[in-house]
């Protein structure tokens, strides 16, 4: 197969694992920055280019792996958009990226399918500021940026006084947030569930620095590998296909009363899994490749 893998540095770990990957099962892989790619719309052949040593390439692929970066995620969704509608598989789809990065429409779809997610509550109106805090419980809270990633645009408030100001704060920036419940008794660590398909392949522990709520391990978090309950495994993955996602990163929190979700990743990096657990994460994913476009192009999964 030849597999374009969408990403706009290609000495980044997941990137060059899933190269290694693919080109170790006889593939034949290749980086593209999608920055530097422009498309010909039209309905009777519709093309993805780049140039390459300055001169005009039409990108023609079996399979795309999509790591588009929060970032670029409205130009990149286009750019994949087009290699769907050019008939090409990918193994996460547009739609669902746009899906998972919007935080809101995200918890919204989720709560729809009753999956456990902690209290989530969402207004524009400055005169529900305290109805907002209420809500959720009271502070200690936590607010969070619709589009954030990474632990960016994600404050604890401990106090109602220090919600109320940060809400405000927000609020004057004109920043889209979400109030949410804190889960005390997850003491600072979440668990990451990588979902390749209908299964989880690899999980960690993430436990937050001395001094930080945030688990992120580029933020000093520590990661050990970690025993799934059943339930939790099937969270994940009922969560991962709410999203329509065959390859996504499901954070989970455990909470007093069970498992709960609090995000779903399209595009998980592989170096924390991999190292922590010792899994081969992207020859797992390469592997689900081959085996899913033989079913020909995905269609989008789910709705919203």
């Amino acid at each position: 197969m030849k597999i374009g893998i969408l990403s706009r540095n290609k000495n980044l770990y997941s990137t060059s694992r899933l190269v290694e990957a693919a080109e170790a099962r006889g593939h034949e892989a290749h980086v593209i920055d999608v920055l530097k790619c422009y498309m010909n719309v039209t309905s009777n052949r519709p093309t993805v280019h780049t140039k390459v040593k300055g001169e005009d390439s039409i990108l023609n692929f079996d399979a795309v792996i999509p790591r588009i970066g929060a970032s670029i995620t409205a130009y990149g969704t286009a750019v994949l958009r087009q290699f769907e509608v050019a008939g090409v598989y990918s193994v996460n789809e547009s739609i669902a990226i746009t899906r998972s990065r919007d935080k809101l429409r995200a918890h919204q779809l989720l709560a729809r399918k009753g999956v456990g997610m902690p209290i989530t509550s969402y207004a524009h109106s400055a005169d529900a500021t305290k109805e907002l805090i209420k809500s959720v419980g009271g502070a200690p809270l936590i607010v969070k940026i619709i589009e954030s990633t990474h632990g960016d645009g994600v404050v604890l408030a401990e106090t109602n006084k220090a919600a109320e100001a940060l809400i405000n704060a927000f609020r004057s920036l004109n920043a889209d947030f979400l109030v949410q419940e804190f889960i005390k008794e997850a003491s600072g660590s979440d668990i990451r569930c990588f979902v390749v398909g209908d299964r989880v392949i690899a999980a960690m522990q993430r436990t937050a620095a001395e001094g930080e709520y945030r688990s992120n391990l580029h933020r000093g978090g520590q990661a050990q590998v970690i025993k799934l309950k059943p339930e939790e495994r099937a969270l994940a993955v009922r969560a991962a296909k709410v999203m329509g996602l065959d390859v996504a990163g499901v954070d989970i929190l455990r909470s007093a009363h069970g498992p709960l979700v609090i995000e779903v990743n399209s595009s998980p990096g592989l170096e924390g899994i991999e190292k922590s657990t010792g899994k081969d994460v992207a020859d797992a994913i390469i592997k689900y490749i081959e085996k899913d476009s033989l079913k020909g192009p995905n269609k989008p999964k789910g709705k919203g």
